[in-house]
């Protein structure tokens, strides 16, 4: 049985993902700022950390979790997080793209062998919609499909990874956002402990105190008003939605990259783009309109 606010749900995860396809503008503004390489999203995670501890210290105080038992949902989602956002620094945009949006494919694939799940024939058609979408509009430019780069293997384990957490999650239905959100930005801040060491020549140098200082209020801004609130929306939906539709309505993000990118750059909107776009939102809206079991919970706790 669908969830009471299912449509509802479904339509802000399409737009909350679709933000994320906006987010290369602050990233640019960090770069010119000195914020170099992946240091602007370390600096996110820090203090999307520290805005969450005071509140998971007061949690803790008065008795209430702070998502210590959904450890394997954070690491998980908090992982493939950072793969996928390290991934653009070690191999060409396009190639990241292609290898982590097969997420629709994992989400599937672990539907059926974890979660014990029959798809009907609607899941094939609307996965291999969102697919072949992906690749018209950006795939055509990366060639076949095969990991050569480092990067090419962090998109393509994000996309797994987030999968998977997003599965996870929807067997351990967290009570409430904050137990979500907290252990994902946790093991996201981890990942990037264990990651950097290998992304040494790709990083870029550690910005000056200065560019740090001067990109505090922006990195405040994006963090807590952006990072934040998105990422616990679009985590948490799983456990509502389904982890089958949530890997295909996560693919707003690439739609909404594409065209921004062609109308404020100098990238190309042709027909492939139109096309594969297209093929991506219309996945989208026959897998909402037409999935029937998707799993059912009553409204959030926070």
């Amino acid at each position: 049985m669908r969830h009471p606010h299912y449509l509802s749900i479904c339509f802000a995860v399409f737009l909350a993902a679709g933000a994320w396809g906006l987010y290369w503008l602050p990233q640019r503004a960090l770069l010119e700022a000195g914020m170099t390489g992946g240091w602007g999203t370390v600096a996110q995670y820090v203090i999307s950390f520290l805005v969450l501890l005071p509140i998971a210290v007061w949690r803790v105080w008065n008795g209430k979790e702070i998502g210590l038992r959904h450890w394997a949902c954070g690491l998980l989602l908090g992982s493939g997080a950072i793969f996928y956002a390290n991934s653009v620094l070690v191999t060409e945009v396009i190639r990241a793209l292609v290898f982590f949006y097969l997420t629709p494919f994992w989400a599937s694939l672990i539907e059926i062998v974890y979660l014990k799940r029959r798809l009907g024939w609607s899941r094939i058609i609307t996965v291999g919609l969102a697919l072949a979408g992906v690749w018209i509009a950006v795939g055509t430019e990366a060639g076949v499909p095969i990991p050569i780069y480092l990067g090419d293997w962090f998109g393509l384990l994000a996309g797994f990874l987030i999968a998977a957490g997003a599965a996870r999650t929807e067997i351990e239905k967290p009570e409430g956002v904050f137990p979500l959100l907290f252990p994902v930005i946790v093991f996201g801040l981890f990942a990037t402990i264990y990651q950097y060491p290998m992304l040494a020549g790709s990083v870029g140098n550690i910005p000056t105190l200065d560019n740090a200082l001067s990109s505090l209020p922006f990195l405040l801004a994006i963090s807590l008003l952006f990072v934040l609130p998105t990422t616990a929306l679009i985590f948490w939906s799983p456990s509502k939605i389904g982890t089958g539709v949530f890997g295909i309505l996560i693919l707003s993000e690439l739609v909404v990259g594409v065209i921004s990118a062609a109308l404020l750059t100098e990238e190309t909107f042709g027909w492939p783009q139109a096309v594969g776009t297209s093929l991506i939102v219309f996945a989208g809206v026959i897998e909402v309109a037409l999935n029937r079991s998707p799993p059912s919970d009553s409204p959030t706790s926070v």
